[in-house]
């Protein structure tokens, strides 16, 4: 092969690499990423995509999943608010719906921050009027908009990226609180690592949370299972219940069912 040959080869697996760093950092940004509309997006073939995202997954940095694919790394990102109504799904709708359903006899429920949480406060229109505590300002505000129910909003740090509340304030308060269910998010969930979080401030707000109500949900796609992100807040059997996706294996669900929580596949 000639120099002119090298030079060109060169090119081509930069500009290849360059493009895969580009669709990894969409995908980190947004959570999920659905195979079809990621040529239109960067302007690539069919036949272009399918190499970039079987590279990706060679190096196993992405997952696919009917028809759409996920970073293998997810417990290390959260998802910006402005990412969490677009990325809405089938399993997100049917796990809410579902999670919604729990509440029908209860009086006081914790809303976490997070996508999945705050995709329960669309159903919650239709429930009697109850006492929601969240430490999600969009949660709040929502509520406050959508539905009639006493909404009270757990003080503390605001962090920008989530519009959660963080640190002793929140801590303090949720330990002053007792309520009837916790339903909780996570970024990871595993057997030997528990739930996790990438932050350490966030991880002592969700241990203050579960340890304020009397039960605890964990609403939870498929894709966080098998993952470890960096804080820890919880076991597994900490949770009454884990409302997650049918996509999750059923062999998977009774492994995480054993260690003590009703597992539903929605």
């Amino acid at each position: 092969m000639c120099k002119g040959d090298n030079k060109v080869s060169s090119s081509f697996h930069g500009r290849a690499f360059d493009r895969q760093q580009r669709i990894l950092t969409y995908v980190r940004s947004e959570g999920r990423a659905v195979v079809s509309d990621i040529a239109d997006l960067f302007s690539i073939s069919p036949a272009t995509l399918r190499r970039d995202l079987r590279a990706l997954e060679a190096q196993r940095l992405i997952a696919r999943s009917y028809g759409v694919f996920y970073p293998t790394d997810i417990g290390r990102f959260e998802t910006p608010v402005e990412h969490r109504r677009k990325a809405k799904t089938e399993e997100r709708l049917m796990i809410a719906e579902a999670a919604v359903a729990m509440m029908v006899d209860v009086d006081t429920v914790f809303l976490d921050e997070g996508a999945l949480p705050e995709d329960l406060v669309g159903p919650m229109r239709r429930l009697h009027r109850m006492t929601v505590v969240t430490r999600s300002l969009t949660i709040a505000a929502e509520l406050n908009r959508q539905t009639d129910h006493d909404v009270i909003m757990v003080g503390g740090r605001l962090r920008p990226k989530t519009m959660g509340t963080v640190d002793r304030w929140a801590t303090a308060m949720l330990a002053e609180l007792n309520v009837d269910l916790a339903f909780m998010g996570t970024n990871g969930v595993s057997l030997d690592r528990g739930l996790t979080t990438p932050d350490p401030a966030v991880a002592q707000a969700k241990t203050a949370a579960l340890q304020a109500a009397r039960q605890t949900v964990l609403v939870c796609e498929h894709t966080k299972f098998g993952v470890a992100s960096f804080a820890k807040f919880a076991d597994i059997e900490q949770l009454t219940y884990v409302i997650t996706g049918k996509q999750l294996p059923r062999a998977t669900a009774q492994r995480y069912g054993d260690s003590g929580p009703r597992v539903l596949r929605v």
